[in-house]
């Protein structure tokens, strides 16, 4: 996974710390509401690739409100995450991209309470900026010689893509399959490959690195995104606030504004 600048977003005193406290205070996690007293520390967070810059912003934003926390976190596949925490990796929340990965976790009684679906994402092709193999349908990517990445069939986007295909009856033999959607994207900006299926959001957060072609197969295979308190949560207070704030009015701005859907 590669790692590119993430913009960082600049509460608004009079306005946006407010809001978000005020966000904050209303909304809860299916585990319960946090008390003001419980937002300290460190939360760590599991979340799926296809996450990692609206969250970046949104921890920052929740670090911004609550003078002292720390919100660290670990983004890669879906399916990947899900293992770690059902073998015990000490972590106090999990956004998962999509309600089959997080299955691995509730199947397993990591989590506390039921997982709530917060955002949904669609897929897109991702091709070399100015498409110079004119790559303008999903169909175009079972061409000879086109070389192609997708995410591995276990990973939310994998299986999103191979929803897409089948739905569409087209086989596709990539040159290779990426443990995450980042890992899939790089293979299109580093020119290692022609196109590769990811989320729109990727598309949208590489601008200018890659450009992105839309398909109506793909409206066949939109993902949700489930989050959920995980059981053994070391810092299980300031976690409910965490996940309040990604379901509150303040987060849903940060994650529609990066591309993702509404439930």
């Amino acid at each position: 996974m590669t790692t590119r600048p993430t913009h960082r977003r600049t509460l608004q005193p009079a306005v946006g710390g407010t809001a978000l406290l005020l966000a904050l205070s209303a909304c809860s996690s299916s585990a319960g509401a946090s008390s003001a007293g419980d937002v300290k520390g460190t939360v760590t967070v599991f979340a799926a690739a296809s996450l990692k810059e609206s969250f970046t912003e949104l921890g920052e934003e929740f670090e911004a409100a609550h003078p002292g926390t720390k919100v660290t976190f670990s983004f890669g596949g879906s399916d990947a995450l899900a293992a770690s925490i059902t073998s015990g990796a000490p972590a106090d929340v999990f956004a998962a991209a999509s309600p089959k990965t997080m299955q691995i976790v509730t199947d397993a009684k990591s989590a506390a309470g039921e997982p709530a679906t917060f955002v949904r994402n669609q897929l897109e092709i991702a091709v070399v900026p100015g498409n110079p193999e004119d790559v303008a349908t999903l169909e175009d990517l079972t061409e000879p010689g086109l070389k192609v990445a997708l995410c591995a069939k276990e990973v939310p986007c994998g299986a999103a893509a191979q929803k897409a295909l089948d739905g569409a009856g087209l086989r596709l033999t990539p040159v290779s399959y990426e443990q995450d959607v980042k890992s899939a994207l790089t293979k299109v900006q580093l020119k290692e490959v022609d196109a590769s299926v990811v989320y729109k959001t990727d598309v949208q957060a590489a601008a200018g690195k890659v450009e992105g072609v839309e398909f109506p197969e793909s409206a066949g295979a939109v993902n949700d995104y489930p989050i959920v308190l995980l059981k053994d949560a070391p810092n299980a207070g300031a976690a409910e606030a965490f996940i309040a704030l990604v379901r509150s009015g303040q987060g849903r701005k940060v994650l529609t504004e990066a591309g993702f859907l509404t439930p």
